[in-house]
């Protein structure tokens, strides 16, 4: 089960869907506020969206699946784990925060939250142009750039803001150590969102994970080195089954 981060919904994951459906049953869905889901009320938290995710996993029949989140998907992912204990069979976290509250200082979170309440209001393109930088070493492919931005501009702005809060408010620290199923985090070494200090952070907590640092890649590893961020994913699960 792939949950994207903010900003992006489902294609965001087609290397993944592609390439690990010779082997897997895999499914990305369009989060509320994103993608081809309708928006929910300006009033949902990240709990909210955790009981849309629990009734969609039931709803498709899918039974004790692995779960794999990026950024905002992560947290989504962490806050499953904490109210429907039973459903995931692991975890994969990648560029995850505990909630920002749970991961970053509060002058941050705070920066982070007002900037992008103002960004919701502005035309596509000019946020775009803001985000893609903080998402990718330089180094990155134009394509990938051009996928991603495209994804991007189609933004829900309800969608957008009920993620910043609902993020900005989580602060799923005290849950981490809760954590029982084999848990796999995968960070870009060059992350300037989730930066390497969330990670160990993260793996201090969290008795039951292994930590995997990706060189010379940010924030959306799984567009920006597919390859390896697969056969991570893919040896997780062999592992796990």
């Amino acid at each position: 089960m792939l949950l994207h981060g903010g900003l992006s919904d489902s294609r965001m994951w087609r290397r993944q869907l592609d390439e690990l459906s010779d082997e897997f049953t895999v499914v990305a869905w369009d989060a509320p506020g994103c993608g081809r889901s309708a928006d929910p009320p300006e009033t949902f938290r990240l709990p909210d969206f955790a009981d849309c995710l629990a009734a969609f996993i039931e709803e498709i029949g899918l039974v004790k699946p692995h779960i794999l989140g990026l950024s905002f998907g992560a947290g989504l992912a962490l806050e499953l784990y904490h109210r429907y204990p039973a459903i995931p069979r692991s975890l994969i976290l990648a560029s995850a925060y505990a909630g920002w509250s749970g991961s970053l200082p509060s002058d941050v979170v705070e920066q982070r939250l007002q900037q992008g309440l103002k960004q919701s209001e502005l035309p596509p393109e000019q946020v775009v142009k803001m985000w893609i930088p903080t998402l990718f070493v330089k180094s990155v492919s134009n394509k990938v750039i051009e996928e991603t931005a495209a994804i991007m501009s189609e933004f829900h702005p309800v969608g957008m803001r009920t993620m910043l809060l609902s993020f900005a408010e989580a602060d799923l620290r005290d849950m981490l150590p809760t954590i029982k199923v084999p848990t796999l985090l995968l960070y870009g070494e060059a992350d300037q969102r989730s930066p390497l200090n969330v990670a160990e952070n993260l793996h201090a907590e969290i008795p039951t994970s292994r930590l995997v640092i990706i060189p010379a890649v940010g924030h959306e590893i799984s567009l920006e080195a597919p390859e390896i961020f697969n056969a991570e994913v893919r040896s997780f699960f062999r592992a796990n089954p």
